[in-house]
């Protein structure tokens, strides 16, 4: 179990080595995601121990949202002289995910249904 999180945190610590020193855009816990995400898909499968452990923190995730809502609080005076466009971008992001979702969806859909079209012809 403590080295499955060990392997979770040095992932973690690659992405925001990684972010930091190429200057990337990205959060360093991203890049670090896919990192593991690149491992695993390597080795095939998930192992248990990643798995309980992912799964774990999965189930105290509310706890993960504390610090960002502390510094939400702590910049709200920002936050009140730049409220339209922080409010733009929090529309215009959520409509665009909304859409990319449903186009996902709706191709996933018809690959679904044309699979299952061929399996019941062949």
């Amino acid at each position: 179990m403590l080295s499955a999180l060990t392997l979770i945190l040095c992932c973690q610590l690659a992405g925001e080595l990684i972010t930091r020193f190429a200057g990337l855009p990205v959060p360093g816990p991203v890049a670090g995601m896919v990192i593991l995400f690149t491992l695993l898909a390597i080795k095939g499968s998930v192992p248990d121990d990643i798995g309980a452990v992912a799964d774990t923190l999965l189930r105290h995730l509310a706890l993960l949202f504390v610090p960002a809502g502390v510094g939400v609080m702590a910049h709200m005076g920002l936050l009140g002289q730049d409220w339209l466009p922080i409010s733009v971008a929090l529309v215009g992001s959520t409509l665009a995910t909304i859409a990319v979702t449903a186009l996902v969806m709706n191709r996933l859909a018809r690959a679904g249904s044309s699979d299952s079209a061929e399996a019941d012809n062949g």
